[in-house]
């Protein structure tokens, strides 16, 4: 007996969005941070999540400006990496986690590989887009970076901070902190508090502006 559904791609996503919308509370967002929630509450496939969302002032527009003008988008793991959407970027996201040279700065330095992975990051922080979605550890050592190269005056921070890392060890914590302290450093930020968070969630908050750009909106 054959089953009844939905298979065209456009109208499947279409429906979601219109269900989203009628299912989410977006009073009070811009049209980037609506976009931003939606893709986020897709994700996950969790209306009330959208409470738990934070923009820094100016998160979207930075985030946006800085994914137009090509810079790079730092990725804590490889699944945030390959989450987002290859059409609308000019240049592949980077992810060092399996560089055999953070594999070496980690067991030197006894730290998580997502902790050592930043010290290769080098030059392309400044202006980037970070995306966390997985490691705590890596977004608690970018606060320190950041904190140690001058805080607010600092010339190598990212244009934005997307930081959702999951789990129950460390992620609330982290993104509280960022959240703290994002104003007193001086850095744009989109967050997901408490435990929920994860690959999918930091990649789809990537690509929710990617599409901002090039006007798919729903």
């Amino acid at each position: 007996m054959p089953f009844d559904y939905i298979v065209d791609p456009k109208t499947i996503e279409k429906n979601s969005f219109e269900m989203i919308r009628k299912l989410t509370d977006l009073d009070g967002l811009d049209q980037s941070q609506q976009q931003v929630v939606m893709r986020i509450v897709h994700s996950v496939g969790m209306p009330e999540v959208a409470d738990k969302v934070k923009f820094s002032a100016n998160a979207c527009i930075a985030g946006q400006t800085a994914l137009a003008a090509g810079h790079a988008i730092l990725c804590d793991v490889e699944m945030v990496k390959q989450g987002i959407t290859k059409r609308m970027i000019q240049q592949p996201p980077l992810c060092f986690l399996n560089d055999p040279r953070t594999v070496e700065f980690a067991k030197a330095s006894s730290e998580t590989r997502s902790m050592a992975a930043l010290k290769l990051w080098g030059e392309s922080l400044a202006g980037s887009i970070v995306v966390i979605g997985n490691a705590p550890t890596a977004l608690f050592r970018l606060l320190e970076m950041i904190e140690q190269d001058g805080g607010h005056d600092s010339k190598n921070k990212p244009a934005l901070i997307i930081g959702m890392p999951v789990g129950f060890i460390g992620a609330a914590e982290s993104k509280q902190a960022l959240w703290d302290v994002h104003e007193r450093l001086g850095i744009e930020c989109i967050t997901l508090l408490g435990n929920q968070g994860g690959s999918a969630v930091s990649s789809a908050t990537c690509n929710a502006l990617l599409r901002c750009n090039i006007g798919e909106i729903y």
